[in-house]
């Protein structure tokens, strides 16, 4: 009986390792009453100058309890030439359906997400990860097969205008529909014999938008590495790079860099 628990406890660890995509949210959620802490760092290259957009995004997560996640971020960046603050998100999901299995799982969860942002307007894509004010909603499907795990998500998204004065351009989509899907596999260890040993995940991701009014569209893949360390401690390294576009966007190809660190049991 304790081996078995020991097994099982091995495969929760595995499970969590293959579900912490870079860029898009998973279906399954961080541990109850847990307190995530994030700092992404994004050096984004302009499409017609050689100059680069650092963005820097702080997050706080909270896993409310096993079926509801909630974060908050701030959003600053050197885009207006000087770095500055820009605008915050919050970010709720909620999961509301969980098949387990032995090596394998299914996760549905809907999620939305609310922006406020003063910077210029200055691109037709609809951003609202730093760029644009709006809101978001949609669906998330994630499935684990052993050290596997794909995960799908589609989301409707409202643009609003930007404080300060930066209105939406008449000329630009205010609707779109974002699309993604997310590849992750286990790397190392190859077997598990203490949680303390560092997790090594390999992981690919397509991301797509479709404007509502116009129906440009664009498609970009990131692939990147991730290590988790203690179960605990998690870097992301990443490469963003656009595959099509018939819309204009400032910055779609560059380097992400990410760190978190989740503290368990925060809240009793």
């Amino acid at each position: 009986m304790k081996n078995l628990w020991i097994v099982l406890l091995f495969a929760c660890s595995v499970t969590q390792a293959q579900e912490l995509f870079v860029v898009t949210e998973p279906a399954s959620n961080m541990p109850a009453k847990s307190l995530g802490l994030r700092l992404g760092n994004y050096l984004m290259k302009e499409s017609n100058s050689s100059r680069y957009d650092y963005h820097l995004v702080p997050e706080l997560m909270w896993g409310a309890d096993k079926n509801l996640m909630l974060h908050a971020d701030a959003f600053l960046s050197n885009q207006e030439k000087s770095f500055s603050a820009e605008g915050g998100s919050f970010y709720a999901k909620y999961r509301f359906l969980a098949s387990d299995k032995v090596h394998a799982h299914l996760r549905m969860a809907a999620f939305a997400r609310y922006s406020f942002n003063n910077s210029n307007i200055h691109q037709e894509e609809i951003d609202l990860y730093g760029h644009n004010s709006g809101y978001q909603a949609g669906l998330i499907t994630t499935q684990l097969l052993h050290k596997v795990a794909l995960s799908s998500t589609v989301s409707y998204v409202r643009a609003t205008d930007n404080g300060s004065g930066n209105k939406m351009p008449s000329s630009n989509a205010k609707d779109a529909v974002n699309y993604s899907l997310s590849f992750g596999e286990l790397i190392l260890p190859r077997s598990y014999t203490s949680y303390g040993q560092t997790n090594m995940n390999f992981m690919l991701e397509l991301l797509g938008q479709t404007l509502g009014s116009n129906g440009k569209s664009y498609l970009d893949a990131v692939p990147s590495v991730q290590f988790i360390f203690n179960s605990q401690a998690r870097i992301d390294l990443g490469y963003r790079r656009q595959l099509y576009s018939s819309m204009q966007r400032t910055s779609p190809n560059g380097v992400l860099l990410r760190f978190e660190y989740l503290l368990f049991n925060a809240f009793r």
